[in-house]
């Protein structure tokens, strides 16, 4: 079975199950999109229907089914989830119904994110600045993808991707006893998001900077526009919205060849 479902199709068209404590979409109807034609041996490979197109054209078919082999799983390994218990920052990467996309920083002491089995993790969500921009894009389309780095001791990432749900505080207690905690400061989270496992892997050393830990207080959980970090980019009393040139527009395969474009290629709904 592959580790990424390979429908060749804008993801985040399905909706998440429905679950107590669970924030649902307002019910706003997503935009159709076309399916494309899929090889048929694609279907028993890992990866994405792009990534078996680039593979072909750039001919890296036969390294990307090594690391799919040595690499990649459906689950999280022992030493996974020693990594993941150490971790004190994790990017997550989100996009809505459309496709466009989001990443977001999300940190705390080690063990904020809570490793509830192998196939399954969750980080806590807490006050914030009410615009919920990662939160929003899961209501749209559960898709998430985390990267975790280790900058200090081993140089090495691991990539989580697969399905979230949100669930309040209360109902995620519910579920999963013993396995929250308080943040730092005491703080209580106000929702948790729930990742379904669908493939981990690894991010390789070779360009990840060797960075020194120090000592450094944090005004955790603080609404002190200053501590927060203020104005720092000059944003505030320029214009929201400003003139921009004409966007070019492109096909969107337009950095692929003819085949790969062919193979791409939308085609309309059957109904």
């Amino acid at each position: 079975m592959p580790l990424r479902t390979p429908v060749p199709v804008l993801p985040g068209r399905e909706r998440p199950v429905a679950d107590p404590g669970v924030v649902e979409p307002s019910g706003a109807a997503p935009a159709e999109t076309g399916s494309a034609e899929i090889a048929p041996d694609a279907l028993d490979r890992p990866g994405s229907a792009g990534e078996h197109v680039l593979q072909e054209q750039i001919g890296s078919t036969g390294r990307a089914d090594r690391f799919y082999g040595d690499q990649l799983r459906d689950r999280l390994l022992p030493r996974m989830i020693e990594f993941i218990g150490r971790m004190e920052m994790a990017f997550i990467a989100t996009s809505d119904g459309h496709g466009e996309c989001d990443n977001s920083l999300r940190a705390g002491p080690p063990g904020f994110l809570e490793v509830i089995d192998e196939h399954t993790l969750a980080y806590p969500e807490y006050r914030g600045n009410g615009v919920y921009a990662s939160l929003g894009n899961l209501v749209e389309n559960p898709h998430v993808g985390l990267l975790m780095v280790d900058f200090t001791e081993s140089l090495i990432g691991l990539h989580v991707n697969g399905r979230a749900r949100i669930l309040d505080d209360d109902a995620f207690r519910a579920t999963f006893p013993g396995h929250t905690r308080d943040g730092a400061s005491g703080r209580r989270a106000e929702r948790w998001v729930v990742v379904e496992v669908e493939e981990a892997y690894i991010h390789c050393r070779k360009h990840i900077p060797r960075m020194e830990r120090v000592t450094q207080r944090r005004a955790w959980g603080t609404d002190d526009p200053a501590r927060k970090g203020g104005d720092f980019f000059g944003a505030k009393g320029t214009p929201q919205r400003a003139p921009r040139p004409p966007r070019r527009r492109f096909p969107s395969t337009t950095h692929l060849g003819a085949g790969a474009s062919r193979t791409l290629r939308s085609r309309p709904h059957s109904h």
